[in-house]
């Protein structure tokens, strides 16, 4: 079976390098993974003592954190490395000063696996929530270098648990250690055979739990709101978007929107902000002496996101219609309510906050209008919708130090 996979990672390798002449995404995974081997043989020495952490994406990357800050902070004379298999990860955090180096992940080969893993000489490797590859599992169990999972989310669907699985299965038994979100997880585990489970929940609660700590002020969120309430549609697509302008076009003027797309191309914007029919602004062309006159901000900038949750009177996050749901616990963590759409399957902390009310999920226009016609008239039950969701945040956080107890041991 492991020849089988090497000649399908080979075909897939081959048809995604055609496939980049004609998508620019795809461009980014196969032009950044050309300079991996530069930017590692160059970063890191024979004499080196490194520490690899992989992400798959900016999601998992934001889980990862709060490890990695540890790892850096308790053992400063080792070299970060970190990797990532997506563009949306890779372009987003490549200049990230937690690590000493960051760079796409080879595609999982045995040549490549083999040079990585010669190269980097990790003292351990941490792979976050997925990714789980089989050619570097094997190099690494080859050289004894311990490999955990952290954050890992497992369903009775995935493959490691049909019948078919068992080749995944064996690259899955190679972590020497597994900390997973849920008591599922840890079934699921248990029942293939795998007893080295911890349940330390998601590392993400502990990486939002450190925004209320730092200063969150925006001075021009202070004036656009000018003591309003104020709506913060935050990573949204199209298919949310939708949904939002025939709301906020037909809605009275006693309340201020704030939208940060997920995509901010030029046209994009362009696009969304024509749509709207009351007055309409964009951070890029803010002007602070009468920005409190406009109704409509949109955001044209990355990274400003989770500081302007924190003067949302209630949030929606977008991904619920279309890709996949975005990250419900920033706005979450400032005990507003949340907003999203109707596919969160998969999402712990979504499926967990709206069992507990904490996030309601929308349906359509006509659900959205009623719902926030609800929180719009009752202060009091924002204030509880908003108060579950704060609570469940700090009641869940401190996976991260649990982890850390474990992986001291290992190095």
């Amino acid at each position: 079976m492991h020849s089988i996979y090497n000649v399908i990672v080979q075909i897939s390798w081959f048809f995604l390098k055609i496939l980049a002449l004609f998508n620019s995404k795809l461009k980014l995974f196969v032009n950044g993974r050309k300079h991996s081997f530069y930017l590692l043989d160059n970063a890191i020495s024979k004499e080196d003592k490194t520490l690899w952490v992989h992400a798959a994406s900016l999601g998992e990357f934001e889980q990862g954190l709060p490890i990695i800050e540890k790892l850096k902070k308790e053992y400063p004379t080792h070299k970060i490395v970190l990797t990532f298999f997506s563009p949306s990860g890779y372009e987003v955090r490549k200049n990230t000063p937690v690590a000493d180096v960051v760079a796409y992940l080879p595609m999982d080969t045995k040549k490549n696996a083999a040079h990585f893993i010669k190269t980097v000489h990790p003292d351990i490797a941490i792979f976050v929530k997925y990714e789980i590859w089989p050619n570097y599992m094997k190099v690494l169990e080859e050289h004894k270098v311990p490999a955990v999972l952290i954050s890992a989310l497992f369903k009775k669907n995935q493959i490691y648990f049909k019948a078919y699985g068992g080749f995944m299965r064996s690259t899955l038994r190679k972590f020497s250690n597994y900390f997973v979100q849920d008591q599922n997880s840890k079934t699921l585990l248990e029942s293939i055979g795998i007893k080295n489970v911890e349940i330390s929940g998601d590392t993400r609660l502990d990486r939002v739990s450190e925004i209320l700590d730092r200063d969150n002020s925006l001075d021009f969120i202070e004036v656009f709101k000018n003591d309003k309430l104020c709506f913060v549609a935050g990573s949204t697509w199209p298919e949310d978007e939708a949904i939002l302008i025939d709301y906020i076009n037909n809605a009275p003027k006693n309340l201020k929107y704030v939208l940060a797309p997920h995509t901010i191309k030029k046209d994009k914007i362009l696009g969304l902000a024509g749509a709207f029919t009351k007055k309409t602004t964009l951070y890029s062309k803010i002007d602070s002496n009468n920005l409190r006159d406009y109704d409509v901000l949109i955001i044209d900038n990355i990274g400003l996101l989770t500081k302007i949750y924190s003067y949302a009177d209630i949030a929606y996050v977008g991904g619920g219609f279309s890709t996949g749901l975005h990250n419900t616990l920033e706005p979450a963590v400032f005990g507003i309510p949340v907003i999203i759409g109707p596919n969160f399957d998969g999402f712990k902390e979504a499926e967990d906050l709206v069992e507990q009310r904490g996030i309601y999920p929308i349906k359509d226009q006509w659900t959205f209008g009623e719902l926030l016609k609800k929180l719009l008239d009752s202060p009091e039950f924002r204030k509880i919708t908003g108060d579950i969701n704060a609570a469940y945040i700090s009641k869940n956080r401190g996976a991260s130090s649990e982890i850390m107890h474990h992986i001291r041991d290992l190095i």
